[in-house]
């Protein structure tokens, strides 16, 4: 039972996780200019920006928490992360999150911060700051693709309803 939780734990927080991802990179930054050209940009950078990016970044550690707890319950985590036996596509999975966990905390929020002027940053390391954290952006969003794949083809057959 308690897997059964846990999942649904991890799968929620992936949800949150992801759709804040998807968000970003396709509501968020593409508007963003013209919310600058018209002079409402301020709005979404001083408000809207900090509370998503707070909400994405916890939701990338419950997401990597609730995953490592299940492949440790349900696979064994060595298995998993050693990509052996039947928990090497659950595993991939669990590599690609966990680089894009990486990607969240060490290379997106430190560069949003610059960005959105929560530290002080010149107008150049701001400028490198958003283009560092758009290109991590962008690999988590090509990332999540094959990681909600393997996540959903790893998962043991009991899960997915499949009953042998």
């Amino acid at each position: 039972m308690d897997l059964i939780i846990d999942r649904w734990l991890h799968i929620l927080s992936g949800i949150t996780w992801i759709g804040l991802l998807y968000y970003f990179n396709f509501v968020q930054v593409p508007m963003l200019g013209k919310a600058k050209a018209d002079g409402t940009a301020a709005g979404i950078t001083k408000h809207i920006a900090p509370q998503a990016l707070l909400w994405f970044r916890w939701a990338a550690v419950a997401t990597w928490i609730t995953g490592a707890y299940y492949l440790m319950r349900a696979h064994g985590i060595g298995d998993a992360f050693m990509l052996q036996g039947s928990a090497a596509f659950i595993g991939l999975g669990a590599w690609m999150g966990t680089i894009m966990l990486f990607n969240v905390w060490v290379l997106i929020w430190p560069n949003q911060k610059k960005v959105l002027g929560i530290v002080d940053a010149s107008d150049e390391e701001k400028a490198k700051a958003g283009r560092v954290a758009l290109l991590a952006s962008r690999t988590n969003t090509m990332l999540s693709i094959p990681m909600l794949f393997f996540m959903i083809t790893g998962a043991p057959a009991h899960m997915l309803g499949i009953w042998n």
